[in-house]
């Protein structure tokens, strides 16, 4: 059923044509036919090479208006930092304890956030953080002192980014509820955060292709001269 339903709604997209960010937002918007609130998310093919380290693209930016849900956030610190992740919104706030929760297998948390003095402790759980893109890493602010500021950001809808190994980066811009110009704020924004990370190694055209879709419906391809 939802094979004949993707197709009528894929029809509706012009393959000869590239559109506006707030074009493909809205035309996503339209087209998106599941029973639930599907995620609107943004496909940008960069022209890099993600095998080399100095053309990694990756970062964080906070969406303008969130992602529509709240993230869970936990925090790893020491016993100085723990009423400062509290009052920011933390979930859950812990040391070594919530590190050893996290090696018995808890991951049901969206963001981990740790103190530089945690790091120790927190590098033995690559193996279980790393591929479920949870690892708190500096660049990407979530490995820092500034924990409240860190833990509030992240509940306000501050996504991280980051090019895949085929050079793609994909990630939420919020849900198809969302009115427009809200959506099309955090898309823009997203666009604004990827272009700024531009390697200077990068050579010939940064971004190949981009395309926005909703969870269940067709890629509408982005007009990548605007950016």
């Amino acid at each position: 059923m939802a094979g004949k339903k993707y197709n009528a709604a894929a029809e509706q997209v012009d393959r000869g044509k590239v559109y506006s960010v707030e074009e493909a937002v809205s035309l996503a918007k339209k087209l998106a036919f599941a029973k639930f609130d599907e995620t609107v998310e943004l496909d940008m093919n960069l022209g890099v090479d993600p095998r080399k380290a100095d053309q990694m693209v990756r970062g964080t930016v906070v969406l303008p208006h969130g992602l529509g849900k709240s993230k869970r956030v936990v925090v790893i610190t020491s016993t100085a930092k723990m009423d400062e992740a509290r009052e920011a919104g933390a979930d859950e706030v812990g040391g070594d304890d919530i590190v050893q929760r996290i090696k018995g297998g808890w991951v049901d948390f969206d963001a981990l956030i740790a103190t530089p003095d945690m790091m120790k402790s927190v590098g033995q759980l690559g193996k279980i953080l790393g591929p479920r893109g949870l690892m708190p890493n500096p660049k990407t602010g979530t490995v820092t002192p500034d924990v409240g500021r860190a833990v509030r950001e992240t509940k306000a809808g501050k996504i991280e980014f980051r090019v895949d190994k085929t050079g793609v980066i994909h990630a939420p811009v919020g849900k198809v509820s969302f009115e427009l110009s809200l959506l099309t704020e955090n898309a823009k924004a997203l666009i604004d955060a990827v272009m700024r990370a531009k390697p200077s190694t990068a050579k010939g055209k940064y971004v190949k292709s981009a395309a926005i879709a909703s969870t269940m419906g067709p890629g509408i391809k982005l007009d990548t001269a605007a950016f």
